[in-house]
């Protein structure tokens, strides 16, 4: 499990993911600075120490490197709540109250998520999915043509 991201750190990621791309440490650097102060030298390390941690891999470019994301936003987040989940005494409490702390949107994007992990073919009884013939459910069977 990946320990939490510092503020700066959490800033470079933050670009390297939204830009879905390789980046320079300058490019890094002068998005960087349109809101703090920092010096070329200190983005440069910041990067490199997210290399050494896996979070990102680089590919030399001339005497530069270009970095890309490991992984997505999303992962990290999922491994996150992973780690404090798994950490707890009791699972199920902590569970409910952290969905006690979700906000209506976030309930709906947890039961969304949830009918997709769930798939058509494991069926959860809000969501049983498309009725199959069977005895239990004789009126749902082809009709007999006699072929």
């Amino acid at each position: 499990m990946p320990r939490p991201l510092g503020e700066l750190e959490d800033a470079v990621m933050t670009r390297v993911w939204k830009w879905n791309r390789p980046v320079t440490v300058r490019e890094v650097l002068e998005d960087l600075q349109q809101e703090r102060s920092i010096a070329y030298t200190t983005v440069m390390t910041v990067l490199d120490n997210l290399h050494q941690k896996g979070w990102v891999r680089r590919e030399a470019e001339g005497r530069a490197y270009r970095y890309e994301a490991v992984s997505t936003r999303a992962a990290y987040a999922a491994a996150l709540m992973n780690e404090a989940w798994s950490r707890s005494d009791n699972p199920a409490a902590a569970l409910v109250a952290f969905f006690g702390m979700m906000s209506a949107e976030q309930r709906e994007a947890l039961s969304d998520a949830m009918r997709i992990v769930q798939g058509p073919e494991n069926p959860s009884p809000e969501n049983p999915g498309p009725e199959k013939p069977g005895p239990e459910n004789p009126d749902s069977a082809e009709p007999d043509t006699g072929r």
